[in-house]
């Protein structure tokens, strides 16, 4: 596997991103989407006390109690500023808070979601393509401009229609605007904005988007 040319340094935030090897689906069913988000929300933190097969056996009361546990007592390895899962790829907006942490996290959840991948669709062989990629974020501007490219990731590949993007499951845009719980830290970017609805004319503004694209093109997947 190629070296990384981009050095993770701890409290750095970076766009990192990966997709299925070939540019195959790496999400087919909701059920995928859905384990890969349980993944997240587990990984994040640096205590986990079972591998996530044998955590996610457990009875429910007991799951909720542990990710209680782990989230009062558990230091995390990543800050989830964004994300958004495509049917062939992903993207996250990511704060590293521990030396390699981000490393560590991509590890956990790739490598178990390709176990459970491999297991549920009958296939074998690696599922996403090398190592993910990552780019630093240098200035706050760059901050908004990338969580915005990461939440129409849905509309700039014709999933949904610019007025169904907040009803996107699998991204944290749902969350930017209150319409859904989870665990991204938000406020991050949001602290930029007035409220979530500033943020949502600044994410829906398809024209003003289209005069940054040029500024964040190095930070896609092509």
């Amino acid at each position: 596997m190629a070296r990384r040319k981009t050095i993770l340094a701890t409290n750095e935030v970076y766009h990192v991103y990966n997709r299925g090897v070939e540019k195959r689906p790496i999400f087919i069913l909701k059920k995928d989407y859905l384990r890969f988000l349980e993944l997240i929300n587990y990984y994040q933190f640096t205590d986990c006390p079972l591998k996530f097969s044998y955590f996610v056996r457990l009875p429910l009361e007991e799951r909720l109690n542990t990710l209680k546990k782990l989230q009062s007592e558990s230091k995390k390895l990543v800050d989830i500023f964004a994300f958004c899962f495509m049917p062939n790829h992903m993207h996250f907006l990511l704060k590293q808070l521990a030396d390699r942490s981000i490393s560590k996290f991509m590890a956990k959840i790739t490598n178990s979601f390709s176990h459970y991948f491999n297991t549920r669709h009958e296939r074998t062989g690696y599922l996403f393509q090398g190592n993910f990629g990552a780019v630093r974020i240098e200035t706050n501007e760059q901050l908004i401009h990338v969580s915005r490219y990461i939440h129409l990731n849905p509309v700039s590949s014709y999933l949904v229609e610019i007025k169904d993007l907040e009803n996107y499951e699998y991204s944290s845009y749902p969350e930017y605007l209150n319409i859904r719980s989870g665990f991204s830290n938000v406020e991050e970017v949001l602290s930029f904005f007035k409220n979530g609805q500033e943020y949502k004319n600044f994410v829906e503004d398809q024209a003003d988007y289209a005069r940054q694209l040029e500024n964040i093109k190095h930070l896609t997947l092509e």
